[in-house]
């Protein structure tokens, strides 16, 4: 953080400190939103999310004296959030069978950023280069704005693997820079990194099979 921001951070703490409601008022007006969009990312519904959000508000309220400051107030926050919203998931989950326990892969490690089919075998021309490369958009922000490509978007993200998810969430969707999305998922920039293009190559993969579905291909 800027000098500038460490002092505000220190202010902002004094205050909830000694009982300031504007101070703490404001807080929650700014995170509410984007704190309900990452618990969304570990339970099933807004009514649960917001539950989640409700208990962090609480335990920022409760550890506010013992807040040492290591990181800045804010990813603070969103840690007591995402621990929050990653038990609550847990609970909120259907009974999973014994195989699929095994094979369980939070982080997508085992999984390729890009399909297999995407690139060339060994017998092709040019082996391990792309048999079908990502294709430009045309307009791409109009072709993202439309309700069903939307749809596809959303539901991509939520079945990435839980911290891909995560990474993607703070990055892409709350607009955190890399090293305040490190801090808060206490993640090395490699790690954070490789999530991060992990994630995207998903979506994108996503996108891609909706918008060639629409065009007829």
């Amino acid at each position: 953080m800027t000098d500038t921001a460490i002092r505000d951070d220190a202010e902002l703490i004094a205050a909830i400190r000694r009982g300031d409601e504007a101070a703490f008022a404001g807080l929650v007006d700014e995170l509410t939103a984007p704190l309900t969009r990452l618990a969304l990312a570990h339970v099933p519904s807004r009514a649960v999310a917001d539950e989640v959000v409700q208990d962090t508000w609480v335990g920022v309220i409760r550890g506010i004296d013992r807040f040492e400051g290591r990181s800045s107030l804010r990813t603070w926050i969103f840690q007591i959030l995402l621990n929050n919203a990653r038990s609550r998931g847990q609970r909120e989950k259907r009974t999973l069978p014994f195989s699929s326990l095994r094979r369980h892969d939070p982080e997508g490690r085992n999984e390729p950023a890009v399909d297999a089919d995407r690139f060339q075998g060994r017998r092709g021309e040019y082996p391990g280069h792309w048999a079908r490369p990502p294709v430009e958009w045309d307009s791409p922000v109009e072709r993202l704005a439309g309700d069903a490509a939307r749809e596809v978007m959303l539901t991509a993200i939520a079945n990435l693997p839980e911290r891909q998810r995560e990474v993607l969430t703070l990055r892409d969707i709350q607009g955190y820079s890399a090293e305040e999305a490190r801090n808060a998922l206490e993640l090395s920039e490699t790690n954070q990194r490789v999530l991060l293009h992990r994630a995207r190559s998903k979506v994108r993969a996503a996108l891609e099979r909706h918008f060639d579905s629409e065009a007829g291909r």
